[in-house]
Parts: C-alpha cells; structure tokens; sequence
C-alpha cells in the first residue's frame, strides 16, 4: 500500500516537472519572440518633445513673449499608496498655498489618474522633488509668458490651453512659430518610473522661429497709458489707437482698451480680446473730408482760397437738411476743413462725378483688406456709385454711408500726407530661425499712387490749419509741428442715428514739414466732450508729447529751437528724480567671438534670452528677473544639444543690451 502511494506521488511529481519544463521551452523557445516583443513594449516607449514656440521681440529687440518650462503632476490612484496620501496632501498644500482637504479630495478614488497641479514652475517643483512616491509623477507643460502683461495684447495674441496659437501674431504665423516636435525613447521599470533615456535615439525638437515685430515698445507703453487715461476722464465705452510710420507703412503701435492679460487669457471676454483696430467698422465722420477734399484738389475741381457760402449754418439739400456744429457765412476751402464745415464739404463734392469720387476713394483703399499680417481683418464698406441715392455723395465726403476700420482710415491718411503713395501696412519686421539666420526681413510695399506730391504739400498744410486755427486746437504741441483732422459722428443703435452715443476720433501726424509719425485716436461713446476736439485731441497730444520727449534723438532736428533746451532739462530731471532705492543696474551681455558660454549673471532674462537664441544655444528659464546662475560656466565650451538652465530671481532692474 505504502509503495503504490509513493509511486502515485512520483508520478504527481514527473507530471508536474513535464508541463513545467514543456511550458518553459514554450516560453522560452516557442514563444519568445513574442513575449520579448511584449516586454519591450512594457519597458520602453517612446516619448514626444513638444518644440518651444518662438520668442516675440518688438523693432529694437526688447524681448516681448517667451517660454518657461513648468509641468503639471499627476497622481495614479491605482499605485499611490493610501498610506502616502495624506503627506502628499500635506505637501502639496504648503507649497501651492491651496487647503490640504483640497488635494486629498482630489485622492479619494481608487482608479483613473488625476491631475494634482497644472503649471508648476520649477522654484516649486524643487519644493516637491523629494516627494518620491510610487504613481505621483510630472510631465512638462510649457507656459507662454507675456513678459509686459497687457502691453500689445492685441497685437503677440496668445497660446490657449490646448497649445493652439490664437489671435494676433501668434494665429497669423502658427506655421512659422510652432517648430517640430522630437522623440525619445526612454526604458522604464515595472511600475513605470523613467530608467533611463536612450540618447543615441533622441530627436531633438526645432523651435519654431523667432519674430521681430514692427512695434516699438516704447510708442505702444506711451499709447496704451493715455488711451487709458482718456478712457476715464471722458467715462467711453471703449478705445483704440494706432501708431503707423507713413513712409513704410510699419506699426509702431496698435491698441485697444479695454485690454487683456494673455497670460490670463481665459479672464476676459471676446470684447476685450477682439483686435476692434481692425475688426470692427465705424462710420468716420469728419475724419473723412481731407479724403474728399485731395480727390477734388488733385482733379483741379477747387482752390485752396476759394470761397464758398455756407448758409449760416443749414443747408437744404435736395430732402435733408445738412447742418453745421459752428454757424459760419463764407469760408475758404481751407477754413471749410478747418472749421469741419459739413455744408461746404457737401457743396464742393458736387463737382466731381460718382464715378471719379469712388475711384479715389477706392484708390485710398477704402472698402479693401489692407492685408495686414493679423487674423480677423474686416474689408468696411464703399457701395458702388450705381447703388448711390440722390444725396449718397454729400453723405459720403463728411464720412456717412461708408464705415471703414480704424486700420483702413490711419493707412489712407499716411498716403495723404506722405507725398501721395499707398504703402501696405506691416506688423513684421523680421523672421529668424532657432540658429539665429535670418529668415525674412519686410520692406515697405508700395501699392499705388493716390494722389500728386503736390496735393499732398496742399493737404498737409491745409491740415496744419486744422490744428493752429481749427477745430484740432486741442492737439497742438508746442515744440514740434502737429497737423490733423477731428472727427464726431453719431453711432448706429438699432437701426437710427443715436443722439446720445457718437465715435469721437482724431487723427494727425508730426512734424508737418517731414511727416514721421501718424496717430489715430478713436474714442468709443464718451460721456464727457462728445466732439473729437475735446475728446480725442487732447489724447493725441499726450501721445505725440510723450513719444517726441522719449525719442528725443529722433525728432531733435524738428524740434523748435526754443524748446530744445526745456525738453532736454525735462528729460533729465526725470531720470534724476526716479526712484533707484530698490534697482540695480544689470550688466550687458558679452558674446565671445567663439562659439564658449557667455556670462549671463546680472543680465536681464531677456537679454540672456537673447544672447543665447542668436548662438543657437537651447535653454530653460526658472523664474524671471535678472539671472542670478547658469548651469553652463561662462567660457564653457557648448556640447551640441546641451540645455544651459537659467535661474532668475525677480528684481527692478535698469536696461542694458546685448553686443
């Protein structure tokens, strides 16, 4: 009995080691390619680079939109331990300064993976680093920062959560900014943590390119802080200016208040985002009668000193009654423009036919797409003669029956006191790539002659009348020569002509003799002033003020003798009497004439930003302000691919350069 059950027993035992060695050689002979192939697949995988979108600068290199290299954690609830939990809680609410019953509310599942925090920077993941806990893991999640905030929103747009550019510069040149992205192929353990990465089979990501803008950072501050200001002493709705070199056709500034913050981009509503610069249309006004007037001086159909009789004031045309602000018998063709004398301009217009108003007109480029390089460009409106009723043309020459974009109406007025051409409008200046080669560099587009150089002079100087006799008192400036032209009219509010609500613009240039500078102003719905000469006027003058002291050097020439001395002394006590307690004076960047790692320490993060992209050298920022280290030596020789980490520290500095 005994030996049959130690027989029934090996033979239990012989089974046993048979399957065990036929599933062995199963394994490892029959099978193991296959699960080789699986093993593999659950060690390694290959891993995305998103490539860093390119860096923005404004026309003098000021450093304007740039990256930083934050992450966002997760939390595997099916591998973190429960035990662990509670310190995980712990620490991330002290160092993200959210309540610890927050994150553990985030942990109480079982399964799934949730996200802990979005948008860590990297002082605060230092601070979590030594949470090393099975299924708490980060990834990278780059941030768009907009260095200056609010400044130029309209214009650099912003990148949406779903990394998709939107808006401004950003939407228009997506293909050039976003880069292509790289690979690696990183080996894990078995609970998934990150081995080791295969070097020899990265693919590093190329940046997207580098834009440099037409704006000038100084111009568009100077801009958005008077718009601002006007904003709230005449209590509007809204509004927009632009700043335009009529000789180039290039944007020196271009805002719209009420603003946004594109770092916050999701606080604000489509109103505040909206570029209303060149979305949105709006019927002139007065701003318009020079338009009309060149068309009739460059078909010899009037003379400056012409006179012609205004009514006293009302004018019966035809079925409507044209009315002037300011009563006047007699004026001369200058005084009508002037005075804004809505009856002489309508009277004058009647000399020229339909057909040769609207091909003026058209030639100024109203009722086109100027083709600026931003996105949501709106085309206004110029019927066709044929569609013109009885009394469609006097409408049209004091700017009714026509809307137009603040961006249309600033690039006809260059072509009408630049010598007569049409330039196409430019935001960008120039295109560099991640090595720092020039890609594209923007010359100005002419795009036809409107009118002679002879009835520009004419117009110009009809426009200086404007602003020392006229309606545009408001905007003069003392040292240099302002002319312009003041616009009010009535808005459309459910299909009629409101009484209350009207677009009070201003549009002028500097100086007179040599235009440089076109400004309009467009102020929406003021509560206080009404009229473009009290409203709009005096805005421009702060602007034009302001940006003629900034850019002393510039304008110097232009500048009246008298004022000379006064300007400069002004300008130096300004800079005596600001505040130096709490900045420092950063030091400029020195590139070596080899490809070595240059000292960045006390330099801006800009100019380190800077200096770094035109030697091609790939790099991280953690924090802003001025670099207080570098992860490369200064004098280092640079390894290909090799990331130099820069920690910044958030200090008032004083500028420098990059040479």
């Amino acid at each position: 009995m005994n030996n049959t059950r130690a027989l029934l027993v090996i033979f239990a035992i012989l089974i046993l080691v048979t399957v065990l060695i036929i599933r062995l050689a199963n394994i490892q002979l029959v099978k193991s390619e296959e699960y080789s192939y699986y093993a593999i697949q659950q060690q390694t995988d290959i891993e995305r680079i998103e490539a860093d979108f390119g860096l923005i600068y404004d026309r003098n290199n000021n450093l304007l939109v740039y990256n930083r290299n934050d992450v966002t954690y997760y939390a595997d609830l099916a591998v973190v331990p429960k035990t662990k939990r509670d310190l995980i809680a712990e620490k991330f609410s002290k160092v993200l300064g959210k309540s610890k019953g927050y994150f553990l509310n985030l942990l109480k599942g079982k399964k799934g993976t949730v996200v802990l925090a979005r948008k860590i920077t990297n002082d605060q993941l230092k601070s979590l680093s030594d949470l090393k806990i099975f299924g708490l893991y980060y990834k990278d999640d780059p941030t768009r920062i907009n260095h200056y905030s609010n400044l130029a929103s309209h214009v650099v747009g912003y990148i949406n959560k779903e990394l998709k550019p939107v808006s401004g510069v950003s939407e228009f040149f997506r293909k050039e900014i976003e880069g292509i992205d790289g690979s690696r192929k990183i080996i894990k353990n078995a609970i998934g943590e990150v081995v080791t990465i295969k070097e020899d089979e990265t693919q590093p990501a190329i940046p997207g390119s580098n834009l440099v803008l037409t704006i000038d950072k100084d111009y568009q501050s100077v801009l958005e802080e008077e718009l601002k200001k006007g904003l709230e002493k005449f209590k509007a709705h809204s509004a927009t200016g632009i700043i335009m070199n009529p000789n180039t056709g290039e944007i020196l500034a271009l805002a719209n208040v009420e603003d946004y913050d594109p770092n916050f981009y999701w606080q604000y509503d489509d109103f505040q985002r909206r570029n209303r610069a060149i979305t949105d249309t709006y019927e002139p006004g007065s701003t318009f009668k020079p338009f009309t007037l060149a068309a009739l001086l460059d078909r010899k159909l009037c003379s400056v000193n012409e006179n012609l009789y205004l009514d006293n004031g009302t004018y019966q045309f035809r079925n409507v009654k044209i009315r002037d602000t300011h009563p006047h018998k007699y004026l001369n063709v200058a005084g009508i423009i002037e005075q804004s004398s809505n009856i002489g301009i309508a009277k004058l217009v009647q000399r020229i036919s339909d057909d040769e108003l609207y091909k003026y007109l058209r030639g100024f480029g109203f009722g086109n797409l100027t083709s600026i390089q931003l996105p949501g460009e709106a085309a206004g409106k110029l019927k066709k003669p044929t569609t013109w009723s009885k009394i469609s043309k006097a409408y049209i020459s004091f700017g009714y029956e026509i809307s137009v974009t603040p961006l249309q109406l600033i690039t006809a007025f260059s072509a009408l006191v630049n010598g007569g051409i049409l330039f196409e409008p430019q935001i960008l200046k120039r295109r560099i790539n991640h090595n720092g080669e020039l890609e594209f560099e923007s010359e100005p587009k002419q795009i036809r002659r409107v009118i002679s150089e002879q009835t520009s002079n004419m117009m110009k100087n009809i426009l200086r009348g404007v602003v020392k006799n006229g309606t545009g008192k408001n905007a003069d400036v003392e040292f240099i020569s302002i002319g312009g032209k003041t616009g009010t009219s009535q808005k459309l509010v459910d299909g009629s002509y409101s009484k209350a609500h009207y677009n009070s613009s201003f549009i002028g240039f500097f100086p007179v003799e040599d235009p440089q500078v076109v400004c309009l102003i467009l102020v929406n719905s003021p509560d206080v002033g009404k009229y473009g000469g009290l409203v709009a006027a005096p805005i421009f003058k702060s602007v034009a003020s302001r940006i003629v002291e900034k850019d002393f050097n510039h304008f110097e020439k232009y500048i009246d003798e008298t004022f000379k001395q006064k300007l400069l002394f002004t300008n130096l006590e300004k800079e005596n009497s600001s505040d130096d307690s709490n900045q420092i004076k950063i030091k400029e960047v020195k590139l070596p004439s080899d490809k070595l790692m240059p000292d960045l320490v006390n330099c801006s993060v800009r100019d380190a930003i800077n200096a770094l992209t035109r030697m091609g050298i790939r790099y991280k920022i953690n924090g802003s302000g001025v670099v207080v280290n570098q992860s490369i030596a200064p004098g280092s020789k640079i390894r290909t691919n090799e990331i130099c980490i820069l920690n910044c520290s958030e200090l008032t500095i004083t500028g420098a350069s990059v040479y």
